[in-house]
């Protein structure tokens, strides 16, 4: 299976970014082909609501930053994960506006499962993220749901937390 992680961390060694490649790794180990963007590395704009995607775009962004380079990616995606700090009950900044981009290509075609990776410092801040994910991916595209996975506090980075991540990637199934 082709997996699309989008890690909306800004810390490249982090507690979001720990459990990403926890799960990364464990995906990879059963076969499955996995591709993470990080995406506060790129420069990624705020979607417009020109509508240009669904006129004369066809599909495409009139924008030509580097989510360019993410809309191939997504478009060979069976399973996208969303990875986050959970910063005021929803994602970072930097994801969210991924996110809201996806909207040039409606549906992706391949796209058939989903999972979400949050972080934070408190265990009572999730909801905003839950409902977006649940709403937005599940509910609107269609997908199967292959876990959601928070830590927070001292099990940020945790060796069991960890361990659950990268066998949640091992047991993924095509």
């Amino acid at each position: 299976m082709n997996i699309l992680i989008l890690n909306g961390s800004p810390r490249p060694n982090g507690n979001t970014a720990a459990m990403v490649k926890a799960y990364a790794e464990g995906a990879a180990e059963a076969g499955h082909t996995v591709h993470v963007v990080d995406v506060c590395k790129k420069k990624i704009s705020g979607c417009l609501a020109c509508e240009y995607c669904h006129t004369k775009g066809k599909g495409k962004c009139v924008q030509q930053d580097d989510m360019q380079e993410v809309y191939p990616l997504l478009e060979d995606a069976e399973m996208l994960v969303l990875a986050s700090p959970i910063y005021y009950h929803n994602f970072s900044g930097q994801l969210q506006c991924a996110i809201n981009r996806i909207y040039a290509l409606d549906k992706p075609k391949k796209l058939r499962k989903a999972a979400l990776i949050m972080s934070s410092g408190s265990d009572l801040v999730y909801s905003g993220a839950i409902f977006e994910y649940q709403n937005s991916f599940l509910q609107y595209l269609n997908l199967q749901d292959c876990g959601m996975f928070a830590a927070y506090g001292e099990n940020n980075k945790s060796e069991e937390l960890l361990n659950r991540l990268k066998d949640a990637g091992r047991n993924l199934k095509d």
